[in-house]
């Protein structure tokens, strides 16, 4: 039960994030980019955090392919500002996306054994299917850039990948 409250509470931070995501006027290529990366280190440090605190052997496997996939991402997408002369710019969806993953960690880091396992991956899959509507909805059709819109759209099959194996995981689980 606890889980399932920790996930709720979770799952409510999580979606005020991407309310605000999808709340935003159209953002501009360099706030594009800063979401983009914040989004990836958010789900690097939930799954360092994953590898230290899981038990389960899918959840950890999970972790670290989240952990692998969202630092790649972020290396290229730091490639590819520095190649574009852009300076991702902070913004109220990259400041709201950041304090709601702090209390969503601080509610997963009191957590231990099964009842983490369950509260992570099912933040995972929230979290994932957050990121990808706001990429579908709003980031994607709001780049300017040919070049950001593309490694955008890549982000988001991978992305979109990553939520079906955190659904697969959550039904292991259950």
């Amino acid at each position: 039960m606890r889980s399932l409250l920790v996930f709720g509470v979770s799952a409510a931070f999580l979606f005020a994030g991407a309310a605000s995501i999808l709340a935003q006027d159209k953002p501009t290529d360099p706030q594009i980019a800063h979401i983009a990366y914040t989004a990836g280190e958010i789900d690097i440090e939930a799954a360092k955090l994953a590898l230290d605190k899981a038990e389960n052997q899918s959840v950890k496997d999970f972790a670290q392919s989240m952990l692998t996939d969202h630092q790649a991402v972020n290396e290229q997408a730091l490639k590819l500002v520095k190649k574009l002369g852009v300076t991702p710019e902070d913004n109220p969806t990259s400041q709201s996306l950041v304090s709601a993953a702090g209390k969503t960690r601080d509610a997963l880091s009191k957590l231990e054994g099964a009842a983490f396992d369950k509260a992570y991956i099912e933040s995972e899959v929230a979290y994932h299917q957050q990121v990808n509507d706001a990429l579908e909805d709003l980031l994607i059709p709001s780049a300017q850039n040919g070049e950001l819109k593309s490694l955008l759209e890549t982000g988001l099959k991978l992305f979109q990948g990553h939520q079906q194996h955190a659904e697969h995981v959550a039904a292991e689980l259950k």
